[in-house]
């Protein structure tokens, strides 16, 4: 099965980063919905190692604001949810429930660098899908890498033990204020064929 022009147009062709937000609200179960989807999305060994906090709240945005830098400030605020896309740096623990085979849980436990490296890279992809399945529901996506991770980790994180990776802000575009793509690099710029 393949999708039809609509439904690429909806992840891919259409799709633009929003520059402004409408007044629609992004529900809770609209958020499940989303997680539901993402957690479906392939990572190596299964191992799943995003962690994603939700904030819906002008007060936890508040606690946010001070982590960001000057160009993400006014979207983040005005944005219905910001998640920050996070990792959990023993993610490891839980590869008894996300993988049978015996002995994963140790490759991992073992080897500090492997394990960094795994979360980091799975945690990515999985932010990729939470991104995909916004907009496959109907929302928006903002994703940023502008903010201060150590802040964002002390003042979010720190309970839980998990990273920071990066932020997608998410809601329904007010499309008065859309652009044109920017442009993107051509096949032969940026593939080789071996």
């Amino acid at each position: 099965m393949v999708l039809d022009d609509a439904g690429l147009d909806i992840l891919f062709r259409a799709a633009r980063t929003p520059a402004a937000w409408n007044e629609s609200p992004v529900t809770e179960e609209t958020l499940h919905q989303l997680y539901d989807l993402v957690r479906l999305g392939p990572t190596s060994g299964n191992c799943c190692p995003a962690r994603f906090v939700f904030l819906r709240t002008q007060d936890s945005r508040e606690r946010l604001r001070p982590a960001l830098s000057d160009g993400n400030v006014a979207r983040v605020m005005s944005a219905p949810v910001t998640v920050i896309v996070a990792w959990d740096p023993l993610f490891f623990e839980r590869m008894d429930v996300l993988n049978p085979e015996p002995g994963v849980r140790s490759w991992f436990a073992a080897d500090v660098g492997l394990a960094e490296e795994t979360a980091m890279r799975n945690s990515t992809l999985q932010g990729a899908y939470l991104i995909m399945a916004a907009r496959a529901l109907g929302l928006d996506a903002l994703p940023m890498s502008g903010f201060d991770a150590m802040m964002v980790e002390e003042t979010f994180l720190h309970a839980h033990g998990w990273r920071a990776n990066f932020l997608v802000s998410l809601g329904y575009a007010d499309h008065a204020f859309d652009t044109p793509r920017a442009p993107r690099l051509g096949f032969d710029d940026a593939c080789v064929m071996a």
